[in-house]
This record gives C-alpha cells, sequence and structure tokens, in this order.
C-alpha cells in the first residue's frame, strides 16, 4: 500500500485526490484526524472516508511491525506554521518523527518522498539553487525552516537510506482545501476573501528602496503542479537528491493581486499598509526555485501561471460559497 502522512491537510489531500483518480485506493491515510464535522479540516477528508486511516501518533509503531505491507511512503505531514517558536513542538512533529519514518524506510528499503520547504533558504543570501552542497550554509528565518534544514541535513549525512527517495522544497504553494490552515493559507485565499467582503485588498508597503510597493516577488506554485511533482517522483523514480518545487519564475503581489481581482470580475482596488515592526526585519522580499536540477531529471511539464491558477482557485472557492 501507499502511505500518505499529513493526509488531511492542504498538499497531502490534494494528492490522495489526484491518486484515487488514477484508481489507485490501497492506501493508508496518516493524520490527527479531527472529530468535530464543522471544521475545515474535517470537511477536507469527509470524501475520503472510504479509506483506511491511522493517528499520526500510532503509526511509527504499526509501521515497524507492517512494514512490509508498504510499497511507497509520501511524508508530508508537519508543522507548517512560520509562527510557532515553539522548537519542542517542531523537532517532534517535523524532526523526530521524520527520523523515524527515515529510518524505517532505510531499514525496509521503501521509497520515500518527503516534504521539505523554501523556507531553509532564509533571506536567500545563497541563491535558491537546490545544490545540496549549500544546505548545511543556509540561514532559515524561523524555527519552522530550521526543522526542515535539519531534517534535510540529516537525510544528507545518512549512512543507510531508502533505495529510492526525494525532498520537495515546496515554494509559495496555493489552491483548494487550503482554509484550515486560517493565517497561514496563502495569499491568494486571504485576497478573495478580502475582496469579497470589502471590495479591496490590503497588501504590505516595502520598505526596501530596491522595490517599490506591491512589487516584491514571490514564487507562488499551484497546488496541481506540486501533485503533478509528487506524482512524477512516484511514478519515474528520477535521481535521489532534494530538489526545488517553484514554478522558476517569481511574480509581484500586485500581479497576484490583479489576477485575482481579475478572476473575481472585481474592479481593482489596493492599498499599502506598512509590515509588522516585530516581522519587518525578516521579511523575504524576492524568492524563486532554479528549476534546473529537475528539468535535468526529466520533468518536462509546464506550471501553471499566476493568472490561470487565480482563475481557477477563484472558481473552486466561489463554488465552495454557493455549496
Amino acid at each position: 500500500m501507499i502511505v500518505v502522512t499529513g493526509a488531511a491537510g492542504f498538499i497531502a489531500g490534494n494528492l490522495v485526490r489526484a491518486l484515487l483518480k488514477l484508481g489507485i485506493t490501497d492506501m493508508l491515510l496518516v493524520d490527527r484526524f479531527p472529530e468535530d464535522r464543522y471544521s475545515a479540516k474535517y470537511s477536507n477528508v469527509e470524501e475520503l472516508a472510504g479509506l483506511e486511516r491511522m493517528d499520526r501518533d500510532a503509526f511509527p509503531e504499526w509501521f515497524t511491525d507492517h512494514a512490509g505491507e508498504v510499497s511507497f511512503v509520501f511524508h508530508l505531514g508537519a508543522r507548517t506554521d512560520t509562527g510557532e517558536f515553539d522548537f519542542r513542538v517542531l523537532d517532534s512533529l517535523n524532526l523526530s518523527y521524520s527520523k523515524i519514518l527515515w529510518e524505517i524506510c532505510s531499514v525496509h528499503q521503501i521509497p520515500m518522498v518527503y516534504a521539505s520547504s523554501a523556507a531553509t533558504y532564509g533571506m536567500g543570501e545563497l541563491g535558491f539553487g537546490d545544490d545540496e552542497a549549500i544546505i548545511p550554509q543556509l540561514k532559515p528565518l524561523n524555527p519552522y525552516g530550521l526543522s526542515k534544514q535539519l531534517f534535510d541535513m540529516h537525510v544528507l549525512e545518512s549512512s543507510r537510506r531508502p533505495p529510492v527517495w526525494a525532498g520537495l522544497k515546496f515554494f509559495n504553494v496555493y489552491g483548494p482545501y487550503e482554509s484550515h490552515k486560517g493565517r497561514m493559507a496563502s495569499v491568494i485565499y486571504h485576497a478573495y476573501h478580502q475582496i469579497r467582503q470589502t471590495g479591496r485588498l490590503k497588501l504590505f508597503q516595502s520598505h526596501d528602496p530596491r522595490y517599490k510597493d506591491g512589487e516584491q516577488l514571490r514564487d507562488f506554485i499551484y497546488v496541481r503542479d506540486v501533485v503533478d511533482l509528487l506524482l512524477f517522483f512516484y511514478q519515474n523514480r528520477p535521481a535521489n537528491g532534494i530538489y526545488n518545487a517553484g514554478t522558476g519564475h517569481a511574480n509581484t503581489f500586485i500581479e497576484l493581486a490583479q489576477s485575482t481581482f481579475a478572476a473575481m470580475g472585481v474592479e481593482p482596488h489596493i492599498e499599502f499598509i506598512p509590515i509588522p515592526a516585530d516581522i519587518r526585519d525578516k521579511y523575504q522580499y524576492y524568492t524563486e526555485a532554479k528549476m534546473d536540477k529537475l528539468r535535468a531529471a526529466g520533468y518536462d511539464q509546464s506550471f501553471t501561471t499566476i493568472q490561470e491558477g487565480a482563475q481557477r482557485y477563484v472558481k473552486f472557492l466561489s463554488e465552495a460559497y454557493v455549496l
């Protein structure tokens, strides 16, 4: 069977839906599944009710005893809150837990793809290339990014590894089934709701003279493109390693805002507000994934533009309100 951790969440939930469309039903979904039927996370997995589930705390022991039943692991579960400063939580869920699964996959030679993060790049002092040699030199801006970097380093330092493995550094992912993330949901998600409620959108000013207001840049990637990347690693088994998972093209926040307004059929009204002082010195003005390594590995699919992605996502969000 295929194991998917974090299955009640955003990226993993979209992956499970894609695997089902491929006719793959022999899956074990691992997460802390919500019991409150009115929670956003509950609605994420309600349609996946027919698949086998297991609580994340029970999974390592089960996996140890039943590794022979598992053919592939997508380890996408993590604490993804960049505002989490209790490293004990991040160590437990992002680092120690991942090490346990890595060890079991290594011992039993089970292929494993796991979620790393572009948060490991920090301010981008060393660029955004996925050269594994620079990973120890990266300086994440928050404990979340550090937890991901430390696991990347653990993987690279391991003397024993799965036969097939990859770590994917997700950049700014957006798309359906992320509402449970709250304040950590994507900019487009929050833009849609802000525009819907007020007809306007507030963006951060620039406090860097190199960038005008709203011209800060991010590599935004639609969640379906991320799923396609995950399926590529599952189906094609390219060279083992740590890869970027972005589009290779950065967009300004103004472009994102205009695309969202256009998708909603609303005249653009943008206001600029100061970046809060407590995060101003850690604010990223530019991220853009270098995708040469992935292309060299054989991935030749195109990526969704911000305009196309906004259209698809706004349609999804609008239909959810109708329901």
